[in-house]
């Protein structure tokens, strides 16, 4: 894994892992690197000292910090990785996709399920609100369920 100190056009300072220097230049053609702080996606690599260790001082050595540059925000921002700002992003269009073509039924969501499952009422595409029992219990009964995706960034 590689380290890099990134920069965007706008001057804010965030650092990323990679697995190599060229994932690094495939995100970055690929616009899937972008500034935590204004979302840019025209980053740059910032100026870094490696870190060098001797055979003898690897047990004791310190990390050298690297310089940051004068822009860099005074408050600390969250990194995410592209890779799941992306996954983020198709979570919750699937999410909006469940919402707008089915029918929300609410807390009858079981009874619904069930009476789909074994051919009392029609199928049709629903979601709902389920307790964990009650899922479980659906489940054993082999009814398919699924959770829909709830993201750290709703607000309910």
């Amino acid at each position: 894994m590689i380290r890099y100190n990134l920069r965007c056009e706008r001057g804010h300072a965030f650092e990323s892992w990679f697995q190599t220097s060229s994932a690094y230049d495939s995100q970055v053609r690929r616009k899937l690197v972008t500034c935590p702080t204004c979302g840019s996606s025209k980053i740059e690599k910032a100026i870094m000292a490696p870190q060098i260790v001797g055979k003898k001082g690897r047990e004791s050595a310190a990390p050298v910090p690297a310089e940051q540059p004068a822009a860099a925000p005074a408050e600390s921002t969250p990194l995410m990785m592209a890779q799941e700002r992306e996954l983020r992003a198709k979570l919750k269009e699937l999410r909006d996709h469940i919402v707008k073509n089915a029918d929300n039924v609410g807390d009858r969501f079981p009874n619904e399920a069930r009476k789909m499952h074994y051919g009392d009422i029609e199928h049709r595409p629903i979601y709902g609100e389920a307790s964990p029992e009650e899922a479980r219990s659906l489940i054993e009964e082999g009814v398919e369920v699924s959770p829909l995706p709830v993201l750290p960034d709703d607000r309910n």
